[in-house]
């Protein structure tokens, strides 16, 4: 007789175990392995809702009525959390926690692949964003280099938020990173611009605490930015004082200052595959959907076979 049978399996002990396995054997950074814990403890709870307190009872049914709850969701955390759901099962069936490996009960989410046109700030709109800044204060020295990562650099959300003290090569001038969304090594070079601001931050603006991480929340206990956190109100609360107002509606994060990056070297001609590496894209072909955002460049691409080659 399996094991499995009659015997309770408290959800407790599986999940501190999958905790100390994700941490000491992945290797997860602090954040992502929060979200993947914030994501599981949601799941178990769900159970608990359901009369189940023990994994030994879980079905396959289970798992489908909490895909099912999850669907109010953005496909995007949908997908997110099917993959943390994922990698748990795989961890609770190696370990014969349970009897059965449930990874393969969970539905593959498809995304659809971007067709919208990217947010971008006018150049001046930029200029006006970042000379607001309050640069005398540790928040407005934090936000100024956040901004100016994004803007100057092209930096994702995630790498920024992840970015850590070791990762700032003083020696050579460059930002190295292992690239959070696609694990792919990026080198981008640090100017005069940001390594100064970066300066100005760490000496007088971050809070003397052990965390590697570059950037964290000035408030005790002065931890990093959690995976969940969009860093919206570091645009926002400059923007509105700055009094910026977009003439159509468009996203106003971070992202979409990586936006107005892409297409400011677009309108600049630099060719697609120079702006992929920059941007850290896996695919050119990703890069080709900044040009929906300037018509003329469209044009000007559309009629050259040298550039198309390289989005193939």
């Amino acid at each position: 007789m399996s094991r499995h049978r009659g015997t309770q399996v408290s959800c407790h002990k599986p999940l501190r175990e999958y905790e100390q396995y994700a941490r000491e054997r992945r290797h997860l950074r602090r954040t992502s392995l929060a979200d993947r814990m914030h994501c599981i403890a949601v799941f178990l709870d769900f159970l608990r809702s359901r009369g189940l307190d023990s994994l030994d009872r879980l079905q396959a049914d289970d798992i489908s009525a909490f895909i099912q709850s999850r669907s109010v969701w953005k496909p995007k955390t949908v997908s997110r959390e099917v993959s943390h759901l994922r990698q748990f099962f795989q961890f609770l069936f190696m370990r014969d926690i349970v009897p059965r490996d449930f990874s393969v009960a969970l539905p593959a989410i498809r995304l659809a692949k971007q067709t919208t046109v990217p947010s971008v700030w006018d150049a001046e709109l930029v200029t006006r964003l970042l000379g607001v800044v309050d640069r005398s204060s540790p928040k407005g020295k934090r936000d100024y280099a956040i901004l100016l990562l994004a803007a100057r650099l092209g930096l994702r959300l995630g790498d920024i938020k992840s970015l850590t003290l070791d990762e700032l090569r003083w020696s050579s001038a460059t930002i190295e990173i292992a690239q959070a969304k696609t694990g792919v090594p990026l080198v981008l070079p640090l100017s005069e611009e940001v390594g100064a601001a970066l300066i100005d931050y760490l000496r007088a603006g971050r809070p003397a605490v052990a965390y590697r991480q570059v950037f964290l929340n000035l408030t005790p206990p002065f931890d990093p930015f959690c995976e969940r956190d969009r860093l919206y109100r570091v645009v926002s609360n400059w923007r509105e004082l700055a009094g910026i107002e977009f003439r159509t509606k468009q996203r106003q994060g971070l992202h979409s200052l990586r936006h107005t990056l892409a297409t400011r070297l677009l309108r600049a001609e630099t060719p697609f595959h120079v702006i992929s590496a920059v941007l850290g894209h896996a695919s050119p072909a990703t890069t080709f959907i900044y040009a929906k955002a300037d018509v003329e460049t469209l044009r000007i691409a559309a009629l050259n076979p040298e550039e198309l080659h390289h989005v193939q």
